[in-house]
């Protein structure tokens, strides 16, 4: 549904209208003007001597404007209308939206301009059914403004919508009654204010067109700052690099600034996601290391502001324990969904401290290691003290919230994504493989941070202790010899729950595994149940839950994929991650665009080309970041003390790749690669 609406966006705010440009209410995505999780305007539609528009062009300039041409007239013939409409939309902390009508003719127009403006103020969690709200609603053509209020307690949200020009305003909208000379223009600057703490009672009049001018020069420079910050991409493949400055673009898009804080954080995605989410947080900064380290320290010190600190069933909160998702609407104020700051995620504490060690080693900034001290022993002691809930050394989830809690609290966090190969769920607690990767994978950070930087080797002693008794564990419980693979979980009694998953690339990732496995795991990470030409199944074909279009049961994430691709090139088997990349690369190359979400599992042959899901989201901070990974494990980045060390192996067809100034403790530093033929598998011990 998304794919084809119009989208401009800017952090947690974002407008999804039609290719006309008008925004309805649909039941089945969030259309309409959104930030921090209500929608501000909910019918914005405009019509021309009350006929509605018909579009002939729509021109997006960037993430946050776009242009849309309409003409009036039925679709038949309005290509030779006398008038035509331009509406110039862009966003930032509000809408901006310019509406430019043309008459063509030799003869003036007497025009009735007409802009259709209601909200119902619904919270993003009630877009298929909003509940009933009666704003108050107050039009004073005076001031040339319309303002719709809605106020619960405390809580109160308000769209303020202002015209440059004089204009009629009733309570259903805004009229222009004008008349455009031959060969003509007229025009009038509308701003759309969200206002999140009650009425502000500003006349916006004051020079609307220059403040917008300024609000779309201020993105526009930031935009500029950002790309001369990261990383230039060159190399014989230009759709490569077409990508990955797209990638880069939407990457500044989906940056926010949560309330109360002072600096920009990724979001998860349009649509759906547009707020905090730990986990997609985490992981975007993982990738996005070496091109875009600043997202880091904003990220964890937010992450550690809110990091749980009590014993709360209501929002799955543990002390320790790392957010899953924050959220600023009204269902999460009135705690009808307890995601006003949610913990449902078993994942994310141990990815925390990861991200620490990972950017302190890309950067060098021990400060914030010093600063982030006490939160990343919070997180650690959580995973032993609550995440091992069962006493068995495992970290598992059960949720605490029974009610409208999260029961998956893993990345696969669909109601029925975690079942072996026969459909079957394992109880509660549980223990899934790729966990027990990420604790031992934080252990051994936490390990290096306290004996390097903390100054407390009995306690770095302590948590190498830990994680190779986790090993050790974990190498002897969760491996299936007559499959060759790692269970995809342990039941609370400890009985293996047998599937064919793509955990086994975390796993490699995490380093979790015995050496000696490795290949194993690759070639099932390469063979045609798992891998679909595209890239790396989350569920692998030929088990009975699989479906090409599940979710977590068959579809194809490059979030995943990245992943995948690191563990494959961390245990040697670079011939493995060049396939994975080359195949991920291949479905941004053929969609063009952002990098999908996610997208169906069909083999490649069968399908041609990659069929992306009904309500898979674009762009998405986290597959935009995966693109920028797959391309830093394609050239085989990875900083040693004061330098960055390459080791490219770049796939067949790509030609020459150049990544230059990569940031780091080094400063700034070029990178090379050329495809070339695989000398096979290389196995090395890490």
């Amino acid at each position: 549904m998304t794919s084809e609406l119009a989208h401009v966006l800017a952090g947690n705010s974002f407008a999804l209208s039609d290719a006309e440009g008008d925004m309805e209410a649909d039941p089945r995505a969030p259309t309409g003007l959104f930030s921090f999780d209500t929608r501000f305007l909910s019918h914005w539609v405009l019509t021309l001597d009350g006929q509605r528009l018909h579009a002939l062009s729509r021109d997006d300039l960037a993430y946050f404007e776009t242009r849309f041409v309409v003409v009036p007239g039925a679709a038949s013939h309005y290509v030779d209308a006398d008038v035509s409409v331009i509406r110039h939309r862009s966003i930032d902390e509000g809408l901006h939206e310019r509406i430019t009508v043309l008459n063509h003719s030799a003869e003036p127009a007497e025009l009735t301009v007409r802009m259709e403006i209601a909200n119902d103020f619904a919270d993003t969690s009630e877009i298929r059914q909003p509940g009933p709200r009666r704003p108050v609603i107050t039009a004073a053509s005076a001031d040339r403004q319309l303002r719709l209020c809605y106020q619960r307690e405390q809580f109160a949200r308000e769209t303020v919508v202002t015209s440059s020009a004089p204009v009629d305003v009733d309570q259903g909208g805004m009229t222009f009654r004008i008349r455009v000379d031959p060969d003509g223009e007229w025009h009038t600057d509308l701003y759309v204010e969200m206002v999140i703490h009650g009425a502000g009672g500003r006349d916006l009049r004051r020079s609307l067109e220059a403040y917008r001018r300024r609000a779309r020069q201020d993105m526009r420079a930031d935009l500029a700052r950002w790309f001369d910050q990261t990383p230039q991409l060159a190399g014989d493949r230009r759709s490569l690099v077409k990508a990955y400055e797209q990638a880069l673009a939407d990457l500044a898009a989906l940056r926010y600034l949560p309330l109360s804080y002072t600096e920009r954080v990724p979001v998860g995605g349009l649509p759906w996601a547009m707020a905090l989410y730990g986990r997609d947080a985490l992981v975007t900064c993982l990738e996005t290391l070496p091109f875009t380290p600043e997202l880091t320290p904003a990220t964890l010190r937010m992450l550690a502001l809110v990091q749980g600190s009590q014993l709360d069933d209501l929002h799955d909160e543990e002390p320790g324990k790392i957010l899953s998702e924050l959220r600023y609407g009204e269902s999460a104020a009135f705690e009808e969904q307890p995601t006003a700051v949610y913990y449902g995620a078993a994942d994310t504490t141990p990815l925390f401290v990861i991200l620490l060690d990972e950017y302190e080693r890309w950067s060098g900034d021990v400060d914030l290691v010093h600063e982030l001290r006490h939160p990343a022993r919070s997180a650690l002691d959580w995973i032993t003290e609550y995440g091992d809930s069962n006493g068995d050394g495992y970290l598992r989830y059960q949720p605490r919230n029974t009610v409208n809690g999260v029961a998956n609290q893993v990345w696969r966090n669909s109601p029925d994504a975690v079942v072996d190969r026969y459909g079957h769920q394992p109880a509660f607690p549980r223990a899934t493989s790729e966990l027990q990767g990420y604790a031992y994978d934080a252990k051994l950070r936490g390990a290096r941070l306290a004996r390097e930087i903390w100054g407390d080797p009995a306690y770095a002693d302590r948590l190498e202790a830990e994680a190779a008794a986790l090993r050790e564990r974990f190498n002897r419980d969760f491996w299936l010899p007559q499959r060759e693979y790692y269970a995809f979980a342990l039941t609370p009694e400890g009985e293996p729950v047998d599937a064919l998953t793509s955990n086994l690339g975390h796993l490699l990732w995490s380093g979790i595994v015995e050496p000696e496995r490795a290949g194993a795991l690759a070639a099932h990470l390469r063979g045609p149940e798992l891998f679909s030409g595209w890239g790396v199944r989350t569920y692998a074909l030929g088990q009975r839950p699989y479906n090409p279009v599940g979710a977590h049961l068959g579809a194809v994430w490059p979030s995943d994929n990245a992943i995948v691709a690191a563990g494959l090139r961390r245990y040697g088997y670079d011939e493995e991650a060049a396939l994975v990349a080359a195949g991920m690369f291949a479905v941004v190359e053929t969609l063009g665009g952002s990098v999908p979400e996610v997208i169906a599992g069909y083999p490649r042959p069968l399908t041609k080309y990659p069929v992306q899901l009904p309500l898979a989201g674009r762009p998405q901070s986290w597959s935009s970041g995966a693109l920028l990974m797959l391309l830093a494990t394609m050239l085989g980045l990875r900083p040693c003390g004061e330098h960055l060390l390459a080791d490219p192996v770049i796939p067949e067809g790509y030609g020459r790749i150049e990544l230059l100034d990569v940031p780091g403790r080094w400063g700034r530093a070029d990178s090379y690669g050329r495809d070339r033929t695989s000398g096979g598998r290389r196995p090395r011990k890490r």
